[in-house]
């Protein structure tokens, strides 16, 4: 069998699934195709929003979320200061080379952006890298079609972004998604890591029940704190109001281009199917959940019920009646927390969890806190929690 990655040196996320692609190829019996492509042409083709829309507190998140998984995976990564540099040359010199030299090729000159901290649009560096690989480096820089014809052809088949790897025909995008090529090339999952219960663990989780990245995050968070003894602190938040704050779309899915809306849809299914809890996408979007949101700080112990009803059974828990009906099924005081909605202090409650999430860097649900005796880390986003779990098992 063969996968597929695509590709640009421009992509840190790139750079780390390139140092542990062709590993589990090997260990699947299969080979890589490496297939590059220019990112920048990519966002133009789909219209993606300009780096610079890019919330800071999210920025700064990326950041960190780098240096944790190249720590995780022991991969060495400095971002160079001038970063993004650019790519159209080296990638033309990456498009020139034989297939047999360009992945030696591609680890040079992701060793050199994102390691040495070299400057790959610089031709002298090129050349350097390009003669020590075989590329005659002038005809490669004075192709410019071959380049733009991959974009474009990458662009067709549902790429919006890299790293991308195709497995079958299936599209994965992200160095977090490594573990879904694994699945389909038939691998084994990576062995849970045996629990370290430690007293004075906890997890704060800032959540909404309004996303269905949320919900997939409750299914599991319980499962992680009890394996490690750790507490669990549900925060509900507003997340229409904090994404107002931090200045993002209110309804991020449907700002996004189609392509990745339609690969969203399906890493939604990809997730709940790899958690094996069931999900059914709401036949009404987006929801309007400042009702259960209130009915959550009351009554955290609701949380699972609250979602269930939301992601599985697509009830409307905007709805009074509705949500009331829910509780009740579930044990709860329905009548009473529903009233307590309009308790002033309960909604200064929901109003300040908010502000504190914002103020704490938190710019989307889910995001999960690890508070332990080396401070705290934070994760964001339901495919994250790996992360979580092995902060827990090191102690």
């Amino acid at each position: 069998m063969e996968i597929e990655l695509v590709y640009d040196v421009v992509c840190p996320y790139a750079y780390l699934a390139s140092t542990r692609i062709e590993a589990i190829a090997a260990e699947a019996g299969a080979t890589v195709r490496w297939s590059p492509i220019l990112l920048g042409g990519v966002f133009q083709a789909i219209g993606a929003p300009p780096r610079s829309a890019t919330p800071a507190p999210k920025t700064a998140a990326i950041r960190r979320d780098l240096i944790n998984q190249a720590r995780r995976f022991g991969v060495p990564l400095v971002e160079p200061a001038a970063h993004p540099r650019r790519t159209v040359e080296a990638m033309r010199l990456l498009v020139a080379a034989p297939d047999a030299a360009r992945p030696a090729l591609t680890h040079a000159l992701y060793r050199a952006y994102w390691v040495e901290g070299r400057d790959v649009a610089d031709r002298a560096v090129l050349s350097a890298i390009g003669s020590a690989h075989g590329v005659d480096v002038d005809a490669a820089l004075a192709d410019r079609d071959t380049l733009r014809a991959r974009t474009d052809a990458a662009v067709a088949r549902g790429v919006f972004g890299v790293p991308t790897v195709f497995v079958g025909g299936r599209l994965h995008w992200g160095s977090d998604r490594l573990h879904l090529v694994r699945k389909d090339l038939g691998l084994p999952r990576a062995a849970v890591r045996p629990a370290a219960p430690r007293a004075g663990r906890r997890l704060v989780v800032w959540h909404d029940v309004a996303s269905p990245f949320s919900y997939l995050a409750s299914t599991q968070l319980p499962m992680i704190a009890a394996r490690h003894g750790a507490t669990l602190e549900w925060r509900p938040i507003l997340l229409g109001a904090l994404f107002r704050q931090v200045g993002t779309p209110d309804v991020p899915m449907l700002a996004m281009p189609a392509a990745k809306q339609r690969w969203v849809a399906r890493d939604l299914e990809d997730a709940a199917a790899w958690f094996g809890v069931p999900f059914a996408f709401r036949t009404r979007f987006p929801l309007r959940s400042v009702l259960a949101q209130r009915v959550l700080v009351q009554a955290p112990d609701a949380t699972a019920a609250v979602y269930r009803a939301t992601w599985v059974e697509d009830r409307d828990v905007g709805d009074p009646a509705t949500l009331t009906a829910v509780l009740v099924d579930a044990g709860f005081d329905g009548p009473g927390l529903v009233a307590g909605a309009d308790d002033p202090a309960v909604k200064a409650r929901l109003r300040t969890n908010t502000e504190e999430a914002e103020a704490r860097g938190v710019f989307g649900v889910p995001t999960v806190e690890v508070h332990d005796a080396d401070g705290v880390l934070t994760v964001w986003g339901q495919d994250r929690l790996d992360a979580v779990d092995e902060r827990l098992a090191a102690g």
